[in-house]
């Protein structure tokens, strides 16, 4: 395992038990992201790097019992907590690296990440995996509950020139791995990029 996603998992399993209560309030916000990805009842969706599988229960609401919902991550101690807290109800969970995911190639219509991007060892090669799995014209939510600077403001620290998540950052990054920038929000209150598979 890469030095990357050593800490990634150290991280995490510091605080996944915790996870659900010191973000109690961000369910809507989960809710409304979900809805603006435009999923229809049978859709297949993967949440990559799920966590405590905040999403599942509104793309299952979106997809319908008919659909397919698949949630990744990392860390076993997430994954645990998304159990404890009966998310696994809502989606099939499993333990696998968003760099490598063990899913065929064109087999999703979306993916949905929330806080991903910032956790990813090599950003331009791993959206291009994430790319693989989804078909043409399928959709890719990059969410975080807050905005850059709320997030910049709670981390103690400022906003570089060098973020990933600036418009100017994030649209040639995704354009360079498959995908095509269609929408792009950074507000107090959320942080939401919809891009759409190239064929």
């Amino acid at each position: 395992m890469s030095d990357d996603h050593t800490h990634v998992q150290e991280f995490f399993s510091a605080r996944a038990a915790d996870w659900d209560r010191r973000f109690p309030d961000d369910g809507p916000a989960y809710a409304a992201a979900v809805a603006e990805l435009g999923l229809r009842e049978g859709d297949r969706v993967l949440d990559a790097g799920c966590g405590t599988g905040r999403a599942l229960t509104p793309l299952r609401a979106a997809v319908g019992p008919t659909g397919v919902v698949v949630g990744a991550d990392l860390t076993p101690a997430m994954l645990e907590a998304a159990v404890g807290a009966g998310r696994d109800r809502d989606g099939r969970l499993l333990l696998a690296d968003v760099t490598a995911l063990p899913l065929r190639s064109r087999s999703l219509d979306a993916v949905f990440g929330a806080g991903l991007i910032s956790h990813l060892p090599e950003p331009a090669e791993n959206l291009r995996e994430l790319a693989r799995v989804v078909r043409p014209g399928g959709v890719l939510a990059l969410f975080h509950p807050i905005g850059r600077a709320a997030l910049a403001a709670r981390q103690g620290r400022q906003i570089t020139p060098e973020d990933l998540r600036a418009e100017a950052n994030l649209r040639p990054l995704l354009a360079g791995s498959g995908w095509h920038l269609t929408s792009y929000t950074d507000e107090a209150a959320r942080f939401l990029a919809l891009a759409v598979r190239e064929s």
